[in-house]
Parts: C-alpha cells; structure tokens; sequence
C-alpha cells in the first residue's frame, strides 16, 4: 500500500497545480466537466482544416472528431462543423487544398458556437491527432476569449508515436542517423492502414485514430 505520507512526485505536484490554476481561470464554469475524469479507453481524434498555415492570422473552416472506444474508432460518434471566417478570405490555393469555396463557408456557423460543440464532443477525453499542435493552436488562439483557458485534455502526437516505434526498430548503431519519414501518407502506407482523402477534417481525423490504434497494438505486444 502507498505511504499516504509519502511526497507527491514533482511532475504530479505540478499537473495538480497547473489544474487548479486553470480551473481559476475559467470563465463559464459549465465546462468544468472538461476536468473530470476520463471515460476508460475513450480517446477523441482531432482535425482541423484552416484558411492558411499561419496561427496568428489564419482561420478555422472546418472542424472533424470522431471518437475512439478501445480499438474501435467511432465512426457513428463523429463531430462535423463548417466555421465561417470572419476576416480571412479564401485563397485560390486553399481552395485547391481543402476543396472547399468561399460560398460553401459562407454560411457556416461561428467560431464560438463550433467550439461550444467541440467541448461538449470531447468532454473529458484525451485528444489524438497528427500535427495536433498546429489545430490546438487554432483552437486555443479562439478559446481562451471564449472560457478564459485552452483545451485541458492529455494530448497524444501521432507523429511522436510512429517516431518512438520506428526508432525502437533500428539497430543501436542505426539510432540517430536513420531519417524517418513522418509525412502523414508515409505513415499511413507503412502501418499498412487504409487512406481517405486528404485535407478533409473527419477524413483527417479517422485516419490519425487508425494509425493511433496500430500503434497501440504494436507497442503493447
């Protein structure tokens, strides 16, 4: 049994603090349920597609999640937002990219109400996603006027973990001068996982939870 007296480890000394300053900070206090405990073996895979690459200027258009259960990834259980930007306007080749006009954002719904369905989707489940600092950036960047503080949930790069399992691989005299490939595709090819079409926010989404559930089976074997 753990010595009750026992100190607190750092790292959990700080992730309690960090909580409780959070908490403080929020605004609207019914997103609270955003630090409940998580449901066991749910995770929530995250995409989103914007207007450009810059996160102090550019703006969301879409938004996709799908939730994972286990090993299963929840196709039935996914979220699916069209955003109208407010200030940035569609570039012809964002258009080539996402495949999405001027006119089909035009009618979508505010960032504000998006990111209300987002919490409520999420809850307090983990988020998952490839170059998830990049949509958390977009995310958090709206968030924090909306509630005061950003998304709190654990988070989980695919990326990071193909690149910890891929260099788990390579024989010791290989380790740190092997390149590997973390391009999405490339990933998805060599983990032998179906591809959808790319750019597209739900595809995204589905595609980083496969490759994260693969990834799990194969580091736990």
């Amino acid at each position: 049994m753990k010595d009750p007296l026992q100190p607190l480890p750092p790292v959990q000394i700080w992730h309690g603090l960090k909580r409780a300053w959070m908490l403080s900070r929020l605004k609207d206090k019914r997103y609270r349920y955003m630090w409940a405990s998580p449901p066991d073996d749910e995770w929530v895979s995250l995409d989103c597609e914007t207007t450009g690459l810059d996160v102090n200027l550019d703006e969301i258009i879409t938004i996709g999640a799908v939730r994972i259960r286990g090993n299963t990834v929840m196709t039935s259980e996914r979220l699916e937002l069209t955003v109208k930007p407010e200030r940035r306007k569609l570039t012809a080749e964002s258009v080539k990219v996402h495949r999405l006009r001027q006119q089909d954002v035009a009618q979508g719904m505010p960032i504000e109400e998006a990111l209300k369905q987002l919490m409520s989707f999420i809850g307090s489940r983990p988020l998952v996603g490839y170059y998830l600092e990049f949509d958390l950036a977009m995310i958090n960047r709206a968030l924090v006027p909306l509630i005061g503080v950003k998304l709190p949930q654990p988070k989980i790069e695919v990326s990071g973990l193909y690149y910890d399992y891929k260099f788990q691989q390579l024989p010791h005299h290989q380790q740190g001068l092997t390149h590997i490939d973390l391009r999405f595709a490339s990933l998805m090819k060599d983990l032998d996982l179906p591809q959808r079409e790319a750019h597209d926010a739900v595809n995204d989404a589905v595609m980083a939870a496969l490759a994260f559930i693969k990834l799990r089976q194969l580091t736990h074997r």
